[in-house]
C-alpha cells in the first residue's frame, strides 16, 4: 500500500535581524522561500511587514524585520524548514501555524475588507484630483 502524504496550508511569521542591510534581508527571505520549495512546498503569499520594534530584546536586539508568509506543504516540509530557521543566525524568531478552516475564512474576509478599503481610497483620490482639476480650470477661465 502506497504511503499517503497530506498537504496543509501553513502560516509562518519570522523576524530577521535588522543589523543586515536591505540586500541581505532580501537574501534571507529568498533563502526561506527556497527551503520551502526545495522540500516540496509551495509559497502562496509573502508579506513583508518591515522593521519594527520588538516587545522585548531577542539576542540583544530591539528591532527586527518581520515577514509573514503562507505556504502549502507536508509535515516533513515544516520540520525541515524549522530546522533551517533554527540554524540560520539571521533569523531571530519564528512561528509556524497550520491554517485551520476558521483562519482561512478570516484571511479571506480580511483580504476582501482590505480590497474594499483600497478601492474606496482610490475612488476618493480620483474625486479629489477631479475637483482640483475643475478648480484649476475655473481659475484659468477667470484669468
Amino acid at each position: 500500500m502506497a504511503e499517503q502524504h497530506t498537504t496543509y496550508t501553513y502560516e509562518l511569521t519570522y523576524i530577521i535581524n535588522t543589523v543586515l542591510n536591505e540586500k541581505q534581508i532580501q537574501d534571507a527571505v529568498r533563502r526561506v522561500n527556497n527551503v520551502i520549495q526545495e522540500h516540496g512546498g509551495e509559497v502562496v503569499e509573502v508579506d513583508e511587514w518591515g522593521s519594527q520594534r520588538l516587545a522585548y530584546a531577542i539576542k540583544k536586539r530591539r528591532n527586527g524585520h518581520y515577514v509573514n508568509l503562507y505556504f502549502e506543504g507536508e509535515e516533513e516540509t515544516v520540520q525541515r524548514l524549522e530546522r533551517a530557521l533554527q540554524i540560520d543566525d539571521d533569523i531571530l524568531r519564528y512561528l509556524t501555524l497550520r491554517v485551520t478552516p476558521v483562519m482561512e475564512r478570516q484571511r479571506h474576509e480580511d483580504r476582501k475588507a482590505y480590497a474594499r478599503a483600497q478601492a474606496e481610497a482610490a475612488k476618493e483620490q480620483a474625486a479629489r484630483e477631479a475637483e482640483m482639476e475643475a478648480d484649476e480650470d475655473d481659475s484659468e477661465d477667470d484669468a
